[in-house]
């Protein structure tokens, strides 16, 4: 079977986790991706009536969704990828009644093997909620990136999955009675400037293999400029397209 395409540098990742780990120590840091992320979760799993007896819980550095899980009697892991977890690789960990994996299988290079993992540490009758940011995501900050590149466009932002595609790797990985929808999560900006900051302390910096050269400084003005006028009354707001993946083991 041939690799995978290397799109994303393992390393760069792996950084940029820690970074974000280190920025979210602040009062004040951003955390509205993660707490839709887990909000979400704790309303499926109330609408399916399932309650785990054992979980796994992957990139939620709030343990907010451990912390709800234990309350309702569930035996908890939590993993990070800052950490050197590897979800690439066949989980050592045993089987799960649920697996939830926030915000971290965007940036992974073999996704079909990452879900292909999840699904084989479920135990039988077992969930997996996987929500990742995807396809239609920060179309003002793209837009921005189009001007201040002009017509030689660099690599800055990642490549992302669609719905389309989310289904077809529900499949071909083997979930039962997947279910795919995706939802946008809108945030007003002063300027482009604290969108970056914010990609950063959410881990959403690029991690590409090839992330192209370093936007010069009239190159960036440029973008905070398009940015700006993307907006209205000193306001931009950008679109975060959150896609979540679920399924069963049968």
């Amino acid at each position: 079977m041939p690799s995978p395409p290397r799109i994303f540098s393992p390393h760069r990742r792996r950084m940029t986790r820690q970074r974000m780990l280190r920025l979210q120590t602040g009062v004040d840091a951003p955390r509205y991706l993660v707490d839709d992320m887990v909000d979400d979760v704790i309303e499926r799993l109330g609408f399916l009536r399932h309650a785990p007896a054992r979980a796994l819980v992957v990139g939620d550095h709030t343990g907010a969704l451990a912390a709800h899980l234990r309350g309702h009697g569930a035996r908890v892991e939590e993993r990070e990828p800052a950490d050197g977890f590897d979800e690439e690789v066949p989980y050592p960990l045993g089987s799960f009644d649920l697996i939830a994996s926030l915000g971290t299988l965007d940036t992974v290079n073999d996704l079909p093997g990452a879900l292909i993992h999840i699904r084989q540490s479920l135990a039988a009758g077992g969930l997996a909620i996987v929500s990742f940011i995807s396809s239609g995501s920060l179309p003002a900050l793209r837009a921005a990136m189009l001007v201040a590149d002009g017509d030689r466009p660099a690599p800055r932002l990642h490549p992302a999955v669609d719905v389309r595609a989310g289904g077809e790797l529900l499949q071909r990985t083997g979930f039962a009675d997947p279910v795919i929808d995706q939802r946008p999560l809108r945030v007003g900006f002063r300027g482009m400037d604290r969108l970056i900051a914010d990609l950063r302390a959410l881990g959403l910096a690029n991690v590409l293999a090839d992330p192209g050269p370093p936007l010069g400084k009239g190159a960036r003005e440029r973008a905070r400029q398009a940015f700006a006028a993307a907006g209205e009354e000193g306001r931009t707001v950008e679109t975060f397209e959150i896609l979540t993946l679920s399924g069963w083991r049968r």
